[in-house]
């Protein structure tokens, strides 16, 4: 069960594990498939239940993330144009850069702050910032708001919905399917709309599943 999976992966990573995730997800192309949403929120959960000082939760997530993001554009601002010869891996698929730069392209700035809450999406924009050219005094402008947005709001409302419903541990499984579906709606909406990526879609449900 993912919220019990979830909850078994923060007590034993504590808070420099915490810190490492989110700065991996932030600002690592490795770290796209880590759960940051659903984490956040059951990590301020678990502090609501004084497993985890809410404040300096906070306050850590919110530093990997703003130092994830830099990162990220640092090494986008480098070497980040190699990703676009860069052959699939099990780890790499260049259509998520690819998605990832259109919705870079298509919010600017802004796309900095937006792609906190896409996954996939988050790893890849401070890395196409990068590329990009961005001003950094202007990228961590966004940077900062994003990453106070994101991970002390998804903390902080773990945290506040721990204390207000009472026994929420009965309804913790399905608060988190329900970020998670939230977190990835937009991405999905994007990729169903796209033709290309429809048909790549529809192919691959055909050769696994019909024959």
């Amino acid at each position: 069960m993912i919220g019990f999976d979830l909850i078994s992966l923060i007590k034993t990573a504590g808070y420099l594990g915490l810190f490492g995730i989110v700065f991996a997800e932030s600002g690592l192309f490795i770290g796209f498939f880590l759960p940051g949403d659903s984490l956040l929120f059951t990590a301020g959960f678990l502090a609501s239940q004084n497993f985890l000082d809410i404040k300096i939760l906070a306050a850590l997530t919110f530093i990997a993330a703003v130092l994830g993001d830099s990162f990220g554009y640092a090494f986008g601002n480098k070497v980040g144009y190699k990703l676009f010869t860069k052959e699939d891996s099990f780890l790499f698929h260049r259509d998520q850069l690819e998605r990832a730069q259109k919705f870079y392209q298509k919010h600017g700035g802004q796309a900095i702050i937006l792609a906190r809450f896409m996954p996939v999406v988050r790893t890849f924009a401070p890395i196409l910032a990068g590329v990009g050219k961005m001003k950094y005094h202007v990228f961590l402008f966004y940077n900062v708001i994003g990453a106070f947005l994101w991970a002390v709001g998804l903390t902080s409302m773990g945290y506040y919905l721990g204390n207000a419903i009472p026994d929420i541990d009965k309804y913790l499984l399905p608060i988190i399917a329900l970020i998670i579906f939230l977190s990835v709606l937009p991405s999905s909406i994007h990729i169903l709309k796209n033709k290309s990526d429809r048909e790549k879609i529809i192919g691959f449900i055909k050769s696994k599943f019909i024959k």
